[in-house]
């Protein structure tokens, strides 16, 4: 691949994201499409406006400007500091890659091009490879320029990990201490209780904290195992309120629907007309499916505690000879709880993590197959050898440059919209009880999957034709670090053309929401509703999350081998900056909170990218002769594992485990003002899993929860703002 080619990808995808942005900037002037746009706004705000004027049909840039001045309070409002957190991320990355960029463009590109090992030829026609390590010479006296890149990224980074880490850990303990009222502090979810047939699990869960934790226990919440026609009556009384809602937004007129084929009026679907008519479905339909003899008891209860502190320390201790037994963990936000893995036995847990861990290594495998496939796209001489009726047109050079430059690349994204789904559906079946669990689950093998697939199989795999050798070049594991050094920069147009498309067009393609758009299209103009109701979305961090890191990950591992990519990736961290802050202010609303946790998955990943980029350039010294630049790496490689170590001492334990002091002092700043007695009424109704009160339901004291009208999907509840606080009666 030359010059020329990587700029017929760039150039088709800058073209791509011009006019993407440009038709983005018109489409969310349109009233017809600030449910698409601004459904966060919505969920706040309702009010439209449909004023005409030229302004809604030109292009204009102010949702950039908007989203610069957006300052980080406002985002942390917003977004949560779950959505800082991820901001956090691009700034680290842009920072990190802009010195790399100065460094490596500056002082190694020059020093990769000089070298003497390839032949040059004009500028458009020179090859990738001669701007890659493959064309200094053995034994070059000028690779100590790369081993100084690789002292100032690796310190660099470090730094920045640190202050990040640093800062992140502080907003984490003031996201605790500013939310008081939070429920999951004073509860906790025990599993795997005992059966007896003398008694009902509500009365030996009673029985075993009244005994036990006599002093600090409130009361219990039993789970209950929704059957079907619960879940019929759950979602027609869901049905409901959004017949409700619309009809409240058309001021209680009743209207039929145009059919958007044949555009005769539909008889058989009507808006309710009357508020108190919809509540009264909505109530009828949501008491009749909850009632006590559709229910059944699992062996699960919410656990409530008089105190933060007495909760914590319940659900770190193990309570019986059996370990099997009364297991306990912090519950949850009540909008977290997943409610149907609650109902699973605590015993099939170890048995679902197996069999996920290898249902994902399986997927894993079978996609080596569009792997091998984008790779033989890749190298047009050897795709010539295996379809030899190919050899006609590859040989148009715009042809050529479309099917070795940019569709590889394209043909592995489409891929991978597969796997995000399909992750997510694993980590379901794992058995996590909260939502930001199964998300993280999700990223963690998002992640794995994506680095294992487009980085380790895409260097090694090489051609279809070539895929049996891998075998041969893996044959020791001393090996490795010379192997890498050979074949990333062999790699290096597809890792250009994969930041293009998958990055640029990626981000082009997020900030249209092409699936919520062509769900509108067809709703408005299709079927003709045009003021049905739209649920809104929250941020899907474990896609984006992965996404980012691979970027990082790959920019990392190619900075001092293929300089020339940090341009394309520092454009590309310029844009996801602007576009996720536009994003997470206008379109996603904050469900739950996790607290950042999703910073310690980023700084391993991080770390991990920093020892892979050494461990390189140990191969790249060893094959190109200099003991000196690989003994002044070994050092390197401790010094970042330390640095590691010392970060996971220092900041970690906060993520994993709540501070004893923080939640004493709100504790005892809560019976201070006298708040104790009312966030002990409140905590049953926050845990409600039905409407009605339950039969088996306690309460240690004088302490009696109210009933709920109604309960609603947490996936589908609109928050006000980010922190999940209590109704004050």
């Amino acid at each position: 691949m030359n010059l020329a080619a990587l700029g017929t990808s760039a150039g088709i995808n800058i073209a791509v994201c011009v006019v993407v942005f440009s038709l983005y900037s018109i489409l969310r002037k349109q009233p017809s499409q600030v449910t698409v746009y601004f459904g966060r706004r919505l969920s706040i705000d309702t009010r439209k406006s449909n004023k005409l004027c030229l302004d809604r049909f030109v292009p204009s840039a102010s949702w950039i400007v908007k989203a610069w001045k957006t300052t980080e309070d406002e985002l942390l409002t917003t977004g949560g500091l779950d959505g800082v957190v991820f901001m956090r991320i691009i700034v680290f990355s842009l920072r990190i890659f802009s010195i790399a960029a100065v460094t490596c463009v500056f002082i190694v590109l020059p020093v990769n091009y000089g070298g003497k090992v390839l032949g040059h030829n004009r500028i458009p026609l020179e090859t990738l490879e001669v701007f890659t390590i493959l064309n200094v010479q053995e034994g070059s006296k000028w690779l100590w320029t790369h081993c100084l890149a690789l002292y100032i990224i690796t310190f660099s980074a470090c730094v920045l990990l640190y202050v990040e880490y640093k800062s992140i850990t502080k907003m984490r303990l003031a996201h605790i201490t500013g939310s008081p009222l939070n429920p999951s502090h004073f509860t906790v979810v025990v599993r795997a209780i005992p059966w007896s047939p003398e008694e009902s699990y509500s009365d030996s869960v009673r029985k075993f904290f009244t005994r036990y934790h006599e002093s600090s226990y409130l009361s219990h919440q039993m789970v209950y195992r929704s059957g079907r026609v619960q879940k019929l009556m759950s979602n027609a009384g869901k049905m409901c309120k959004i017949l409700k809602d619309v009809s409240i937004e058309q001021k209680h007129k009743p209207g039929l629907y145009h059919c958007g084929f044949c555009g005769a009026h539909s008889d058989s679907f009507k808006i309710l007309s009357h508020e108190s008519e919809s509540a009264r479905g909505k109530s009828f339909l949501i008491d009749d499916g909850c009632g006590g003899k559709r229910k059944k008891v699992c062996a699960a209860a919410f656990v409530f505690f008089k105190t933060r502190y007495a909760a914590v320390v319940t659900s770190q201790v193990l309570h019986s000879s059996n370990p099997m037994q009364w297991v306990t963990q912090l519950a949850p936000e009540p909008h977290d709880v997943y409610w149907s893995n609650l109902w699973i036995p605590y015993g099939q847990l170890w048995i679902r993590k197996i069999a996920t861990l290898l249902a994902a290594v399986a997927f894993m495998l079978v996609f080596l197959l569009p792997v091998t496939i984008v790779q033989g796209m890749t190298h047009a001489d050897k795709l010539q050898k295996t379809l030899p009726f190919l050899e006609g047109p590859l040989k148009k050079k715009l042809i050529s440059q479309l099917l070795t430059g940019y569709l590889p690349s394209v043909v592995l994204i489409v891929a991978f919209y597969t796997v995000p789904p399909i992750m997510m559906l694993i980590s379901t079946l794992e058995g996590s009880i909260s939502r930001s669990g199964r998300k993280k689950s999700a990223c963690f093998k998002i992640l794995y999957f994506t680095i294992w697939n487009v980085f380790v199989m895409n260097v090694f795999t090489g051609t279809v034709i070539d895929t049996v050798g891998i075998i041969n070049k893996l044959d020791s594991v001393k090996q490795l670090p010379a192997q890498l050094a050979k074949a990333i920069p062999a790699q290096a147009k597809f890792f250009m053309t994969y930041v293009l498309s998958s990055g640029w067009a990626g981000l082009a393609c997020e900030l249209m929401q092409l699936y919520p758009l062509l769900c509108n299209f067809i709703r408005r103009y299709i079927f003709r509703m045009k003021d049905w109701a739209i649920g809104t979305m929250s941020f899907p961090y474990h896609t984006e999350i992965p996404r980012l890191l691979l970027f990082g990950f790959i920019g990392f591992t190619c900075s001092i081998m293929v300089p020339l990519i940090l341009p394309f990736l520092l454009v590309y961290f310029t844009l996801a900056y602007f576009i996720y802050r536009n994003q997470i202010i206008n379109v996603y609303i904050t469900k739950y909170e996790t607290g950042g946790h999703f910073w310690p998955l980023v700084h391993n990943t991080v770390i991990f990218s920093l020892v892979m980029m050494q461990i390189i350039a140990l191969g790249v010294f060893g094959i190109r002769q200099s003991p000196i630049s690989s003994g002044f790496t070994i050092p390197l490689v401790i010094f970042t594992l330390l640095f590691n170590q010392y970060c996971r001492q220092r900041f970690l334990p906060v993520f994993k485990n709540h501070v004893a002091e923080i939640l004493i002092d709100m504790d005892r700043e809560d019976e201070k003002y006298g708040r104790t007695e009312e966030i002990h009424q409140q905590l049953h109704a926050a845990y409600c899993q039905s409407p009605s009160t339950s039969p088996d339901s306690s309460m240690a004291g004088s302490y009696h929860h109210q009933e709920e009208d109604s309960i609603q999907d947490p996936e589908n509840v609109t928050p006000g703002l980010i922190h999940a606080t209590l109704r004050v009666s």
